[in-house]
């Protein structure tokens, strides 16, 4: 069922992607990852969902380089799905002109998705407009799906009683192991901190990661976090199983 169908009662999917940045680390410009916006989109759309991009700040999004299977490197030639989703006038018109989250209701929507990329390790993690949304989506009992680098925010999102939103909760995101193999692959340091790595100095959460580069998604109560680029459509899943058709 296409999402352009108006269904009566149809889920609804607000789905935030990261505005551009530069990396403080490789002085690259940094955005977000296709197979982690168009991969959920897919899956969410194939379930009868209604699904908005909005971005933190609103306006033009740009993708991050290696995750462009058009991109020189070859990186992510593979992935025909986000090929479509680019070559689509309709889908990729989405990403252009975004609305900003300060102009979205959470109460309209039965779940958010935070999609990854390189920009939020830069514009997100210290987006203190973005963490309360998050926070107050999580506690109206929305369900939370974030994804990959997207995963940066819970390192510093925190509910109304100051605690971290991860507090005893089961999560995962990019693993060190990834961001070694992608330094590795690149000939040096990429990102400014790595995601495990401070998530293991939190007291009272679990952050766990399973093989490199694998699809895998976990779900806590109504929070769900996937691993890595190849985890946003495993997190879309446990959305709409979460969620129902």
């Amino acid at each position: 069922m296409s999402a352009s169908i108006d269904v009566h009662g149809s889920k609804r999917v607000l789905m935030i992607v990261a505005n551009p940045g530069t990396s403080p680390t490789t002085g690259w410009p940094v955005g977000f990852w296709w197979a982690e916006v168009s991969h959920p989109y897919w899956t969410f759309t194939e379930a009868g969902y209604e699904v908005d991009i909005v971005s933190p700040k609103g306006g033009d999004l740009v993708a991050d380089g290696f995750s462009d299977p058009e991109d020189d490197s070859q990186y992510s030639a593979h992935d025909i799905l986000s090929l479509g989703f680019k070559k689509s006038p309709t889908h990729s018109a989405l990403l252009q002109g975004t609305t900003s989250i300060t102009d979205v209701s959470i109460d309209d929507y039965d779940a958010v998705f935070v999609a990854g990329g390189q920009s939020p390790m830069v514009t997100m993690v210290d987006d203190t407009d973005l963490h309360d949304f998050v926070a107050r989506a999580y506690e109206a009992d929305k369900i939370v799906a974030i994804v990959c680098h997207g995963t940066s925010i819970l390192l510093k999102t925190r509910t109304r009683d100051g605690d971290l939103l991860v507090k005893g909760k089961t999560w995962t995101g990019f693993a060190d192991a990834e961001e070694r193999f992608a330094d590795d692959f690149v000939g040096q340091k990429i990102q400014p901190f790595w995601i495990e790595q401070q998530a293991r100095k939190i007291a009272d959460t679990n952050f766990v990661v399973q093989s490199m580069f694998k699809p895998f998604a976990v779900r806590d109560g109504n929070l769900i976090t996937g691993q890595q680029q190849f985890s946003g459509a495993a997190a879309a899943q446990l959305v709409v199983e979460t969620l129902g058709r």
